[in-house]
């Protein structure tokens, strides 16, 4: 079972930059694709980034794109989220994700991500 535990959420105003991090418990992480997803209240959950493992490839959302970056350390396990320029329409619970890699392409759908972390919240002031 994998499990993922995430950690850097907190309140920033408009502008500034935070980095969460996701620490993976499985060892053998290779063929997996990790994505970062948010969801605002009465919102539905969406993805904002996600990374194949092996590869390194990425996938952001338009919204995003620019301002974000994600990476992974193999030697730690663990997927990292750089959160610059900051806006307050980025306030959410960010939650990490896992899926099995079935194909090449890189999975954005909730539904295709088989582990989640518990969400840590990050609110940007206006």
């Amino acid at each position: 079972q994998v499990q993922l535990v995430e950690s850097g959420g907190g309140s920033v105003p408009a502008g500034g930059s935070l980095r969460l991090s996701c620490a993976v418990s499985e060892r053998t992480f290779t063929s997996y694709t990790m994505g970062w997803f948010r969801q605002a209240p009465g919102r539905e959950r969406h993805i904002v980034s996600a990374i194949k493992w092996s590869s390194g490839r990425v996938y952001y959302a338009d919204s995003v794109k620019g301002r974000f970056t994600i990476s992974r350390d193999s030697t730690k396990n663990m997927v990292f989220l750089e959160m610059n320029s900051l806006k307050p329409e980025d306030t959410a619970v960010y939650y990490c994700a896992a899926a099995v890699d079935v194909s090449a392409r890189i999975p954005t759908a909730t539904d295709e991500y088989d582990y989640w972390g518990q969400g840590t919240q990050v609110t940007v002031s206006s």
